[in-house]
């Protein structure tokens, strides 16, 4: 299966992963004091919005794209 085929988010979704990311990556850096995990998920947030899939919509059969 190709890359193209696998996307199954669309662009208003991953702009917004993309700014969630980055907020929670801002309170791992300048908060700091618990806030580690919650910065994990906002590298996983990132991740996801730069490859364009999302594993945990794929078991549901969830496609925020018009392609799919």
């Amino acid at each position: 299966m190709k890359m193209e085929e696998m996307k199954n988010m669309s662009t208003i979704d991953r702009i917004i992963r993309i700014i969630l990311g980055i907020a929670l990556l801002a309170l791992l850096i300048f908060v700091q004091s618990g806030w580690r995990y919650v910065g994990l998920l906002g590298i996983v947030l990132l991740a996801t919005s730069a490859i364009g899939v999302c594993p945990l919509y794929m078991p549901f059969g969830i496609k925020t794209n018009r392609k799919g």
